[in-house]
């Protein structure tokens, strides 16, 4: 009996000796694997800052972005700040404006400010960081000041050619709108994903044709009458990329394919 005890151990032992050294000779990879962890490191959430001003010619951004804002931070899990200045035009100030050194994606929907130099200057070092950029519809003249300039301040005109790749050229009537359809050469860009193949804004067109940069993809073209604009497209500044679009009619805001139009330039502005 005691002999036959011995030869059970001896077995199990073996047994075991055989488990564990086949085990042990597993790549880690394999166990991570089968353990179902995530050991990806937590991403950050991105952060967004808007620029943005109230006067009567803005089309209501003071309104409809504060409540674009919050769906993406509770649908999108984005964080989101909402600079509003004040001030008139020829001398315009945000507060908390150092926040943009953080920010992930910078977008902007103001119209014909000058800021102090060094709000200036700072918004001048993002761009050059490389980081992102987000134009709606006034940005194309966000930065050309018609009143005066007061001391210590100033405009930067050169921010529609050098960043968004186009020229303020004028305005289309405004009684008839826009049709807005997509650009069928890019139709199947990721930003374009779910928006229908047109629509209509009550928003007049933007004059922006000939567009400056013969790299920029135009996503989406605006018709009035007889006259057709680029009103939605995409490019890069050095390292930076840049979404822009002449819609953001107040009305616009009120659709779910302008408000995917905006989304999906951030998410693609966003991504490495």
């Amino acid at each position: 009996m005691v002999k036959k005890q011995h030869i059970i151990k001896a077995a199990l032992a073996a047994l075991y000796f055989t488990i564990t050294s086949f085990v042990t000779a597993m790549p880690t990879n394999i166990l991570a694997v089968d353990t179902g962890a995530d050991r990806s490191p937590a991403k950050a959430t991105p952060h967004i800052v808007f620029l943005i001003t109230e006067d009567s010619l803005n089309y209501e951004a003071h309104k409809t972005i504060p409540q674009f804002a919050q769906l993406l931070e509770k649908q999108e899990g984005y964080k989101v700040t909402v600079l509003l200045g004040k001030g008139p035009q020829g001398a315009y100030v945000y507060p908390d404006f150092e926040v943009i050194d953080k920010a992930d994606l910078l977008a902007i929907f103001a119209r014909r400010i000058a800021l102090p130099h060094v709000q200036m200057n700072r918004l001048k070092r993002y761009i050059e960081s490389g980081r992102p950029v987000v134009g709606i519809r006034t940005a194309n003249h966000a930065f050309t000041a018609r009143e005066k300039i007061a001391d210590g301040f100033e405009d930067w005109p050169g921010f529609v050619s050098s960043v968004l790749g186009c020229e303020n050229r004028g305005y289309g009537p405004v009684e008839p709108g826009t049709d807005v359809f997509v650009n069928s050469a890019n139709a199947n860009h990721p930003i374009l994903k779910g928006l229908p193949l047109q629509w209509h804004s009550e928003g007049n067109v933007y004059k922006v044709a000939p567009l400056l940069d013969s790299n920029i993809t135009v996503l989406l073209m605006g018709k009035v009458n007889d006259s057709t604009e680029p009103v939605a497209w995409i490019r890069h500044t050095g390292e930076a990329k840049v979404f822009y679009t002449s819609l953001g009619y107040p009305t616009d805001f009120q659709t779910d394919h302008f408000q995917k139009l905006i989304l999906g330039g951030i998410k693609w502005a966003l991504a490495k």
